[in-house]
């Protein structure tokens, strides 16, 4: 077999556990989410600043109900009190949700007593309603308002936290644009001694201006160089898919494969900026089915 095809073979792989990222609020969205995804693909419901998180609650059921796995993000700065975290927790657990992306929510000031992934988890409410799967999230290129040493050290910390917990601990990384940095992330996480799962997250088909935006919004500066370099403006009218990327990321894998332990990489997660239909039809062409 030749090393393309081997490659190919392996994007497919790693494309059969796919997991995309959707607002709840869009009611076109959720319904698309529940035609056209596989059954039982993680599907993560974003938490908005300023929007009602309640309002994840019904969509995350209807979606549970249809044999999906939602996974609401729980932003910590974004909590008014333990009450609300409770209150939300239980409300989930009710409609039969039994996993939740855990992290700090990008607001300067927390809104109430959490201030980070870790306070939450050390809150006992996770173990109150029975939560058994959690994620946190990682950040190949860093973070545009936290040291690369603290993010390590906090990584860490929730690991071995979680643990004492008995959660089912997975890393989902923030979207990146080149393969090489999430490589070099990999192996220092893996040398700091974080043996977790990791899914990467990559943005779906999109038009180059679309991505662009997306991504200074969400602080991910070092690789929109590759996406923008000899820019034109027809350029940015073009589409680019994350293909690239991954064949970068196995170009960097030991013995091209993405799954060893030294990289620990679980599955794709796809942020879809544009759309989930476009991703989801991307991602059945790119596996052959």
């Amino acid at each position: 077999m030749s090393e393309q095809a081997t490659s190919t073979s392996t994007i497919a792989a790693l494309l059969r556990g796919y997991s995309v990222e959707i607002s709840p609020t869009n009611e076109k969205i959720v319904d698309s989410a529940i035609e056209r995804l596989d059954p039982e693909t993680e599907v993560y419901l974003t938490w908005i600043p300023g929007e009602d998180p309640l309002k994840a609650v019904a969509p995350a059921g209807k979606l549970r109900r249809a044999g999906l796995y939602p996974v609401p993000h729980m932003g910590a700065r974004h909590l008014e009190s333990a009450a609300q975290l409770d209150d939300l927790l239980g409300r989930f657990s009710a409609e039969g949700i039994d996993r939740f992306l855990l992290i700090g929510g990008e607001r300067e000031k927390p809104l109430g007593p959490f201030d980070s992934t870790l306070q939450v988890m050390q809150s006992g409410l996770l173990q109150k309603h029975a939560v058994k799967r959690a994620k946190i999230s990682g950040f190949p290129e860093g973070h545009p308002a936290i040291a690369g040493p603290v993010l390590a050290e906090s990584m860490v910390a929730k690991m071995n936290y979680g643990r004492s917990l008995g959660l089912d601990l997975q890393i989902v990384t923030q979207f990146v644009f080149e393969g090489e940095p999430i490589a070099q992330w990999l192996r220092h996480i893996r040398r700091i001694g974080v043996d977790l799962p990791v899914r990467i997250g990559l943005a779906g088909p999109a038009g180059i201006a679309t991505l662009t935006r997306y991504a200074m919004h969400c602080g991910v500066g070092n690789s929109i160089r590759a996406l923008t370099k000899s820019s034109s403006f027809g350029k940015l009218l073009t589409e680019r898919d994350p293909e690239p990327v991954i064949r970068e990321l196995l170009a960097e894998a030991p013995g091209g494969d993405p799954f060893d332990k030294s990289f620990g990489i679980s599955a794709l997660h796809f942020y879809t900026f544009g759309g989930l239909k476009k991703t989801v039809e991307w991602i059945k062409s790119l596996r052959g089915n």
